[in-house]
């Protein structure tokens, strides 16, 4: 019986630190920013012009607009959790290819963007790069493109405004159906502060939505792109399934590309 009662008092224990390492260290584990010195240059094959964005706290945002000649309309994009624009700036001047011109955003601590970071301050620093969008582009000429945790933010923002397109690349239903992948055995609705229920938000979304996801994706489920897309309460809706994709490969193959080319042609 004493025995019994130290492997339980140990299970416990081990229970209890990792309950508080995690929600000391949740803001390290959800995004992993690369920051930027303020003079850095950056340096793409596409034209592009850089921009910065204040926010009412005094936030400072960094951007990339890349452009063509007569563009189309306008892809608002929103990166993932780790790296900066020198990385994403790499990944979507592509889109540029289509005839659109592009704009992404360094969220508060990524590259040369300052600012306290939360999940309203994210919400609201997208709402402040789509009016700017709303300035230069007619509200049908805008597409939102959210990847993996920029999902997220991509569905509310698109929630609370009109654009033409919402597309999202290896989203998740919310960050909670993410962390209980991982850590299912903890109680995580007590010690995760981030929430983003993306599904919640999807039930404010009018437009059509394109959901692109790799069926062996370790870091963001398929099952979980899946149940997001199941969520869309309308019909004006379509799932690319990429068969064999993980996480950061998926503009490895040519179905992504064919169906991206679907959707902006």
């Amino acid at each position: 019986m004493r025995r019994l009662k130290s492997v339980l008092f140990l299970a416990l224990s081990l229970l209890l630190l990792t309950t508080v390492m995690l929600y000391f260290l949740q803001e390290k584990l959800i995004f992993i920013p690369t920051k930027l010195s303020e003079n850095h240059t950056f340096s793409f094959q596409q034209p592009f012009t850089e921009f910065f964005l204040e926010a009412t706290d005094g936030a400072r945002l960094n951007a990339l607009h890349f452009y063509t000649d007569e563009p189309r309309g306008l892809i608002l994009y929103f990166h993932g959790n780790a790296g900066d624009l020198s990385r994403w700036g790499e990944i979507v001047s592509p889109f540029t290819s289509f005839g659109y011109d592009v704009v992404i955003m360094d969220y508060r601590g990524y590259g040369k963007s300052t600012g306290k970071r939360s999940e309203k301050a994210l919400y609201n620093d997208a709402q402040l790069f789509y009016d700017w969008a709303l300035e230069h582009f007619e509200e049908d000429e805008i597409l939102v493109y959210g990847r993996s945790l920029g999902a997220s933010i991509a569905t509310h923002l698109t929630s609370n405004n009109n654009p033409s397109k919402l597309i999202l690349e290896t989203p998740f239903y919310s960050l909670m159906d993410v962390a209980e992948d991982r850590f299912g055995f903890l109680p995580l609705k007590t010690i995760l502060n981030y929430k983003m229920n993306s599904f919640e938000f999807m039930q404010r979304v009018k437009c059509p939505v394109y959901i692109f996801h790799g069926t062996i994706d370790q870091v963001v489920s398929h099952a979980s792109g899946k149940k997001l897309f199941e969520s869309i309460p309308h019909d004006k809706k379509r799932m690319f399934s990429i068969e064999n994709g993980t996480h950061n490969d998926l503009g490895e193959f040519d179905a992504y590309w064919k169906g991206i080319e679907s959707i902006l042609d």
